[in-house]
């Protein structure tokens, strides 16, 4: 048993540091997805240390009768796959508010996130990932909401 608890953490401390890769510090972009309604979303990501960083995600809709928007921060991990391939996971929270005729409504939710990205030689990031939304209150229907989206970032 006890070498068998002994592996486990041994796998996990690899797993957590031997595939670290250095990250951009900065990254802004895309984010396209279906995004519950909102559509794509502008993207910001800020590396904090060499296999660490924020996502901020900044969607919104604006049309006749339909008025949103929806700010979302995830805390994510990244590890590297091979050469350029990074996989990562995070989670996090964000807020919004949406107006639809006579109907007003503001909410919180809780986030995941877990994608796969390729930095390019030039200063381009190109991602894909899931991101599933736990609400509230006034959260969509049944208080949850997913998405698939397929990012586009300049990387600075």
């Amino acid at each position: 048993m006890k070498k068998l608890i002994l592996s486990a953490v041994m796998l996990m401390g690899l797993l957590f540091s031997a595939q670290a890769q250095d990250i951009s510090k900065n990254a802004l972009g895309l984010r396209f997805g279906d995004n519950d309604g909102f559509g794509g979303e502008v993207s910001y990501q800020r590396g904090l240390s060499s296999n660490n960083r924020l996502e901020l995600d900044l969607g919104w809709r604006d049309s006749n009768d339909y008025d949103a928007f929806k700010l979302t921060g995830i805390y994510q991990w990244v590890w590297n796959i091979d050469q350029g391939f990074n996989w990562y996971a995070g989670v996090g929270a964000g807020a919004g508010t949406y107006s639809y005729k006579d109907d007003n409504n503001t909410f919180v939710y809780a986030a995941g996130d877990v994608g796969i990205e390729y930095n390019f030689p030039i200063p381009l990031l190109i991602s894909l990932d899931f991101r599933p939304e736990f609400g509230g209150s006034g959260y969509y229907k049944n208080n949850y909401g997913s998405d698939v989206a397929l990012s586009l970032r300049y990387q600075f």
